[in-house]
């Protein structure tokens, strides 16, 4: 029997798509693309389509075997639960698992979500910050939360955030590290996140993941 289809639903730039796609390309899983662009038309995940798959209106969104899951983090973990027979996405002991998913927590609900698409436009819309000021809060929260993380993983155990195999820490880091770059944030200050970096970006995985890799990327 063959398996279920993956659909995902996400947008070449979203870092939290981003996140997902790494991780189904380092648990070898084939997926199909459904875009969903976050700008064109005041932005298509408002669409009364995207909104019945998702109320919150955000990318990604998986559909597997009548599933619909929302939240990266959370589909990232179904893929291990769903797909044990792949490469594990978390340590198999209870203390890594934790640290794993502390790290992948630092950026996905501490960094990432004071930066995204839509608190920036609240940003410029709502309260009249101009483009100098939003970049300010951008990189001001970036470079508080990866001052975190490098002290954190200053004591790894290997030559990713945990251990010798990339996983969801990992699959979190580096698309923060992709738009810490858009903000013109200097990395200089992070020896050990840019270590961990220069590891992924050996592997097929992160570069089949890349944005400008996408089939939708403009």
């Amino acid at each position: 029997m063959s398996t279920p289809a993956l659909v995902l639903y996400g947008y070449w730039r979203s870092s939290a798509a981003y996140r997902v796609r790494i991780g189904l390309g380092l648990k070898g899983l084939a997926w199909q693309d459904r875009p969903v662009h976050l700008v064109r038309d005041g932005g298509e995940q408002h669409s009364a389509a995207h909104a019945a798959r998702n109320p919150q209106q955000l990318v990604p969104v998986l559909e597997h075997d009548g599933v619909v899951l929302t939240q990266s983090l959370a589909i990232l973990e179904y893929l291990d639960e769903a797909f044990p027979h792949t490469p594990a996405l978390l340590p198999a002991d209870a203390a890594g698992r934790g640290r794993v998913r502390a790290l992948a927590q630092l950026i996905a609900c501490d960094v990432h979500p004071l930066g995204n698409l839509r608190v920036m436009q609240y940003l410029g819309r709502e309260l009249a910050a101009d483009e100098d000021a939003r970049l300010a809060w951008t990189r001001h929260w970036m470079a508080e939360g990866f001052a975190a993380m490098e002290a954190l993983l200053a004591v790894r155990p290997g030559r990713f955030c945990h251990g010798d195999t990339p996983g969801m820490a990992d699959c979190c880091l580096i698309p923060q590290l992709y738009n810490a770059r858009r903000f013109n944030l200097d990395l200089g200050a992070y020896p050990q996140l840019l270590a961990v970096e220069q590891a992924c970006q050996a592997l097929p995985a992160f570069a089949a993941a890349a944005p400008e890799a996408q089939p939708d990327a403009v």
